[in-house]
């Protein structure tokens, strides 16, 4: 079973960029999408709508602006948008597919580099999340977590670690935050379980060639439940072609829908 997840920094530019020709190369059984940017819930432009997917999507209020969705080859049991609070909710941070094995969600977690107010929205998402994942934790479902988490958990997931230690998304509260993820609560950061070269980033400054010269940040996930780690089959960043400032996160799972 395939899923990738993508900032596409807005869908229509990614579209643009031969995003959707790309995906159906891939045979992915998830599509998971942050920042599609665009009201897809009524959206009937018939390259949002590659055949064989679903479309299942969390639309922020303001127009232009944050958003997630999954394209599934499967239909869900159920569907869920939003979390239930502010930022999450009229923002378009989350969706989610349940299904009769596992559930999978998109998440996109607030960026607090625009300031202070941001970065204390950040804060509050992190900890009401926290307490979603400890409920995920104790119902023992397998769940797979997609999405621009927007921190850097370790050195080696940053070029230039020494010079942000004080800029939001690599920030000791933040790093400390993940820590609490994947070693309180048990969550498999699954990229991680296959890989552990340095220099994989999943985004990149648009500021002097920074994706060129590779000075980025892995910021992007797959955060599964423990019992999925031994389904991990495969992991890797697509780099050939850019769709965006982010990276396509591919995962491939031993599981069988």
């Amino acid at each position: 079973m395939r899923v990738i997840n993508l900032n596409l920094n807005g869908i229509r530019s990614a579209a643009k960029k031969g995003f959707f020709d790309w995906v159906l190369t891939q045979n992915a059984d998830f599509i998971c999408l942050q920042e599609t940017r665009a009201p897809l819930k009524n959206d009937t432009t018939e390259i949002l709508h590659p055949p064989g997917y679903l479309l299942y999507c969390h639309d922020a209020e303001k127009k232009g602006y944050s958003g997630v969705a999954i394209y599934s080859k499967h239909k869900p049991q159920k569907v869920i948008t939003g979390l239930g609070w502010q930022s999450a909710d009229q923002e378009g941070r989350y969706v989610e597919l349940q299904f009769e094995n596992f559930n999978i969600a998109s998440l996109y977690m607030p960026s607090g580099t625009s300031g202070e107010e941001r970065q204390a929205i950040k804060y509050d998402f992190m900890q009401r999340y926290f307490a979603v994942l400890q409920k995920i934790k104790k119902s023992a479902k397998s769940f797979i977590i997609t999405g621009d988490i927007n921190i850097a958990h370790k050195q080696i997931d940053i070029k230039n670690w020494r010079t942000n230690q004080k800029h939001s998304g690599f920030l000791p509260e933040e790093r400390a935050w993940l820590d609490k993820v994947i070693d309180e609560l048990g969550f498999i950061d699954a990229f991680r379980v296959l890989n552990q070269e340095p220099d994989q980033y999943t985004w990149w400054s648009n500021f002097s060639h920074a994706r060129d010269r590779n000075v980025g940040w892995r910021i992007d996930y797959q955060i599964v439940t423990p019992h999925l780690k031994n389904k991990i089959q495969a992991v890797s960043i697509y780099n050939e072609k850019r769709f965006s400032d982010h990276a396509p996160l591919i995962i491939d799972y031993d599981i069988k829908m």
